[in-house]
């Protein structure tokens, strides 16, 4: 996605810190689901660790936006399955599979996209706002 940069306002830079931080928790998730059934190389090991976006205050001008300041593992358990054949079942013939649950991360992408497009239509409405005034004052 290109980098959202407002021409002016406040109203558009706070929409737009916002943008971007969407457009970073989209990857994450996108990340997330594609590493949902990457098991770990060794035997025993564990698999991929779903990850997740923190978000954080920033100051823009004289208001508050919002930015990704990390991205930090989810420590919950990883589920199990036992398939002995697996090149990375442990010893007693389980596998470690990812803590990754492909509904809570589709969701997790609707709730992205809402809030970036909600975003978005505070930016065209602040132009479309700042061009209505324009043309008030011409006339």
């Amino acid at each position: 996605m290109p980098e959202i940069k407002p021409t002016g306002g406040v109203a558009q830079s706070i929409a737009a810190s916002a943008l971007r931080a969407q457009q970073a928790r989209m990857r994450i998730i996108a990340e997330n689901l594609a590493n949902a059934d990457t098991t770990s190389k060794t035997p025993g090991g564990d698999p991929y660790r779903r990850q997740e976006a923190i978000f954080e205050p920033t100051r823009i001008g004289g208001a508050k936006g919002v930015r990704m300041s990390k991205v930090e593992p989810d420590t919950s358990a990883f589920r199990q399955e036992y398939d002995p054949g697996h090149p990375s079942a442990d010893d007693k013939g389980y596998v470690k599979l990812p803590n990754v649950n492909s509904l809570v991360e589709a969701l997790d992408m609707r709730e992205a996209q809402r809030a970036y497009e909600a975003n978005l239509n505070v930016i065209e409405t602040s132009r479309a706002l700042q061009l209505r005034t324009l043309d008030l004052l011409k006339k």
